[in-house]
């Protein structure tokens, strides 16, 4: 596992949840899930079992059946952030919205990553296990390549920037 833990609350299709830390990549090995736990021992999960890992801010939310605090699971109208709009429903029946990246980590991974609609919750980003998605939808595609200032089309053809011109 990598030295770089984040805080993470790890919920069940079963609706049980367990508290602990996980990277922000590379923890899923043979379809489970490493996590080191509150007291420190390494516990694997299986990924089939997770309904997601809510990454969060911290786990004394005081909410017991609901730590990750993701009241909101859906954007109230067009997502500020770049990146694709998906919305996702699993199979337990549950929908969530959010912000994935736009690129080929959502087709190649084990699970797909997503920023959730209130960034003021507990919970930060998400990761949904392939296992737990029923489908996945992609909404809107937010921001689009930019194209490069004239300037450096400039220097490209003389080799050199004219800062003074006499």
């Amino acid at each position: 596992m990598s030295s770089s833990r984040k805080k993470a609350i790890f919920r069940k299709l079963s609706r049980d949840w367990v508290a602990g830390y996980v990277p922000l990549s590379g923890f899923v090995h043979e379809g489970m899930v490493e996590m080191l736990d509150l007291d420190g021992k390494v516990v694997s999960l299986a990924a089939e079992d997770l309904k997601w890992i809510c990454y969060v801010r911290d786990f004394n939310s005081g909410e017991l059946n609901n730590p990750e605090r993701l009241v909101r699971k859906t954007f109230a109208g067009r997502p500020r952030g770049d990146g694709l709009f998906v919305r996702a429903r699993l199979k337990d029946g549950d929908m969530v919205e959010g912000l994935a990246a736009n690129d080929v980590s959502l087709v190649s991974s084990e699970g797909v990553f997503l920023t959730p609609p209130d960034l003021r919750s507990n919970t930060q980003r998400l990761w949904i296990p392939r296992s737990s998605l029923e489908e996945l939808d992609v909404v809107a595609v937010i921001g689009a390549a930019k194209r490069k200032p004239a300037v450096a089309e400039k220097v490209r053809e003389t080799g050199q920037e004219e800062l003074f011109k006499g």
